[in-house]
């Protein structure tokens, strides 16, 4: 849009300038035409009148004095012409006849078309010819400086025209920045709601919608953490009246079935608060210690992670809320593909990437972001047999997502997922 609005606007100046510059060079040109004429007219009128007074034997030395740059005179009939060719040299024919009278005798002829000369042929009192030969130059030539003042008034059409559509596409782009830093908490930077009347709505709308937005999500969130919460206390009961039952087969099922149910609800309760990435402050931490820590706490319980070569950088991260998304990687990694990876990388802004990757069966590419879905599990591995609620990479990516960074899944090169975190 900022292109067409500068194209546009370019143009349109640029038509109107170059219009007022051909009307005032046309106007000029008019009017120097109509001098030259009118002076052309009056010295050929003076000049002929002087010849014609002197003896014919002083006539040739005032030849010279006579001359002019754009015709001279020449004593005699002159050279054999064709007949006038242009409008312009009839009407200087016209003209000199006009001025010196009928008894001279006046006709034209043209001499050669490019370059334009033509004669005008004169009868002086004593019957001697006399010619004017006529080389019409330019009749305005240009200033050497004009050429510099035209291209700097474009320079300046060009600096103007920038500087009108970035004042006029600002306000657009403030508002795509604020909607694409946007959270699932919707504590993102305002939209500043200053400048004309139009940007000024616009900018009041945005932070009145983010609200709104903001508002109906915690009520959902809320709902379902309450519901969530709530649930605890009647399966608690319900595990405590399967617990007295005498021993057997169905017992153990409604156990295993309050279990799950009690585990689908501490997961629903987690899913809500990683909206907001929870009451934790963001601090700086080293990148490449924390996952230090991380990997070796796990390496500590025998567990298969290891940690690949890391870049050095610093993160302003909650590092609880962290852990928990890089522990849900690890331990799908680890659970999935038998082993994980975990490195630092940078990505095309420069920003620090946690990386987790294994060795698994991966993922199919048309279910990379359904994954990423609350309560969406992949049949062939995340089911509900292998303890999977399909809340794990839900929480973590809304984890993520709330604290301004982000996750995001691909299938390895020779087999594997790598699930990457982009901090913010």
């Amino acid at each position: 849009m900022t292109s067409r609005m500068y194209l546009i606007l370019f143009a349109g100046l640029l038509l109107a300038h170059g219009l007022s510059f051909g009307l005032m060079f046309y106007e000029r040109y008019q009017s120097a035409t109509s001098v030259m004429l009118n002076t052309l007219e009056n010295e050929v009128g003076t000049s002929v009148a002087i010849l014609d007074r002197l003896p014919a034997s002083e006539r040739p030395q005032w030849l010279p004095r006579l001359q002019r740059d754009n015709y001279r005179f020449v004593l005699g009939p002159g050279q054999p012409g064709a007949a006038l060719a242009t409008q312009r040299s009839r009407d200087v024919t016209a003209m000199i006849a006009k001025e010196v009278g009928a008894g001279y005798r006046v006709r034209g002829d043209t001499l050669s078309t490019a370059p334009e000369r033509y004669q005008v042929h004169l009868t002086l009192h004593d019957g001697s010819p006399l010619t004017l030969v006529v080389t019409p130059r330019g009749v305005m030539p240009l200033a050497e400086w004009l050429p510099f003042v035209l291209v700097l008034q474009v320079v300046l059409l060009l600096a103007c025209g920038w500087f009108a559509v970035r004042q006029a596409a600002q306000p657009l782009a403030r508002l795509a920045r604020a909607a694409e830093s946007m959270t699932p908490a919707a504590d993102g930077p305002r939209v500043d709601e200053s400048g004309p009347a139009e940007v000024a709505h616009a900018a009041m709308a945005f932070n009145a919608m983010q609200d709104r937005i903001g508002r109906y999500l915690k009520e959902r969130l809320h709902i379902l953490a309450s519901i969530s919460h709530d649930l605890q206390t009647p399966i608690t009961r319900m595990r405590l009246r399967a617990e007295s039952l005498e021993e057997g087969i169905e017992r153990e099922r409604i156990l295993d079935d309050l279990s799950e149910m009690e585990h689908l609800v501490r997961e629903g309760v987690a899913y809500a608060r990683s909206a907001h990435g929870g009451d934790e402050t963001p601090v700086r931490i080293d990148t490449a210690a924390f996952l230090e820590s991380l990997v070796f706490d796990y390496q500590d319980v025998g567990q298969p992670v290891k940690l690949a070569a890391a870049a050095e950088g610093v993160a302003t991260v909650r590092p609880r809320a962290l852990r928990r998304v890089l522990g849900n990687l690890i331990d799908n990694a680890v659970k999935y593909g038998g082993a994980a990876e975990v490195g630092i990388c940078r990505d095309e802004q420069g920003r620090l990437c946690v990386t987790v990757s294994d060795r698994g069966l991966g993922v199919p590419e048309h279910e990379l972001e359904q994954v990423l879905q609350p309560f969406y599990r992949l049949e062939a591995s995340r089911n509900r047999d292998t303890g999977g609620a399909g809340l794990g990479l839900a929480i973590a990516t809304q984890l993520m997502r709330s604290t301004g960074g982000d996750l995001r899944l691909a299938n390895r090169e020779g087999g594997g997922l790598v699930a990457t975190v982009v901090l913010p």
